[in-house]
């Protein structure tokens, strides 16, 4: 599995990866390979302002729903759009094209506490 080293993760296995104060968000590629065939996403609309581990959308697969918690607090400022017509991009490409939202970060010292690469290894057991 690919875990790439620059992006920091949750113990809900959502990546968090900062340019420029603002925060891409998505899922690990061991969170898309646990839930199947993603079939729909629901994220939230630009603008909304959210709390760390606020829920911020869910995943459906073939055979369940999961809940996304945002990893930081922030306001959305984009969100894929292409999941729309396209969810299966998560698990094609978790870490590219199949980003969720994109975050204006309200306290970035949020992001330097979020579990490094190897942090993250362990706690999936890789």
């Amino acid at each position: 599995m690919n875990f790439p080293s620059e992006l920091r993760y949750t113990a809900d296995h959502e990546w968090v990866q900062l340019k420029d104060g603002l925060a891409r968000i998505g899922i690990t590629e061991f969170a898309q390979n646990e839930l199947g065939d993603i079939v729909f996403v629901d994220i939230p609309v630009d603008n909304t302002e959210l709390n760390q581990h606020d829920i911020f959308g869910s995943v459906e697969a073939v055979k369940t729903v999961s809940d996304l918690f945002m990893p930081v607090s922030g306001t959305v400022i984009e969100m894929n759009r292409e999941l729309d017509q396209t969810p299966e991009l998560i698990n094609s490409d978790p870490y590219g094209a199949g980003w969720m939202a994109v975050v204006s970060l309200s306290d970035p010292g949020q992001f330097e506490k979020l579990l490094t690469v190897g942090e993250y290894k362990l706690l999936i057991g890789q």
